[in-house]
């Protein structure tokens, strides 16, 4: 992962909203090396510990002629209070800056009404971007350039992986998948639990297993070369009990099928809620 510098900038980073995933953002930059000077943020309800990194520099709420250009301009908040927020950030925007916005929901075209003339990145991240383990999805419009790519991709990477789109018709897909997906993990391992209670074990002991199992597993994935598929044929032995219990998940009525309707059902509301 690249380093930040304070030569990597010709402005400060201006984050709008540091709830949780402006909040994680924040942290992945300044343990990247970014300085805490060179960040302002906007949030009427700050935590402490984003208040106090007022020590080392980062300006907070700051009157809007005392901050100066900005490099990226951030969109951290809630989608549905956007077009009372956004349209009041133009003062901030300069020649070469780059708005970024992790709102679900909104499109370019929104960033492009509420702020004519921007060269903007719509992104989705997901939940794991909270411990830098994340995966982030980005779609530029027309006027994003070379550089500003960069430094944008620099931004996003301090949380985990990004990912480059052109075609934003392919988000709605990707809030489906990766946006959602912590969600569907989550029901894996609740689910886990649940059927090794009914198996017999203890609750605490089914909840264990079925954690450290799905936790454990996702890091062999992320690390191996192979694929999903190959590391599951690679564990289930012919005939054996793992063999079982695929059979029933595999079946023509089993786990395939029920996440493909269960992401295209995800999908349709997110076209639903961008219309």
């Amino acid at each position: 992962m690249e380093q930040f510098t304070g030569a990597d900038l010709s402005g400060s980073v201006l984050l709008v909203g540091a709830g949780k995933m402006g909040a994680a953002m924040l942290e992945g930059w300044l343990a990247r090396g970014l300085p805490a000077g060179k960040v302002v943020v906007l949030e009427p309800q700050p935590t402490p510990e984003v208040t106090a990194l007022q020590e080392r520099g980062l300006q907070l709420n700051p009157q809007p002629h005392t901050v100066g250009q900005i490099a990226a301009l951030i969109l951290a908040i809630k989608p549905q209070v956007a077009p009372d927020i956004v349209p009041s950030l133009r003062h901030f925007l300069g020649p070469a800056t780059a708005v970024v916005s992790i709102m679900a929901g909104r499109t370019l075209q929104f960033l492009e009404s509420t702020l004519p003339g921007a060269a903007a990145v719509r992104t989705m991240p997901n939940l794991a971007a909270s411990i830098r383990r994340g995966v982030t999805v980005a779609v530029p419009n027309a006027r994003v350039a070379t550089a500003q790519r960069a430094l944008v991709d620099t931004l996003l990477s301090a949380v985990g992986d990004v990912e480059w789109i052109e075609d934003e018709a392919l988000m709605d897909a990707v809030v489906a998948l990766s946006g959602s997906g912590p969600a569907y993990v989550f029901l894996l391992a609740e689910a886990m639990e649940q059927a090794g209670v009914a198996a017999g074990l203890p609750p605490a002991l089914a909840a264990k297993l079925a954690r450290t199992t799905v936790a454990g597993s996702g890091e062999l994935l992320r690390r191996s070369p192979l694929d999903a598929a190959t590391l599951r044929q690679n564990v289930t032995s012919p005939g054996g009990t793992t063999a079982a219990a695929l059979e029933v998940l595999m079946a023509k009525d089993g786990l395939a099928p029920l996440m493909t309707r269960a992401i295209a059902a995800a999908a349709r509301r997110s076209r639903e809620l961008a219309a």
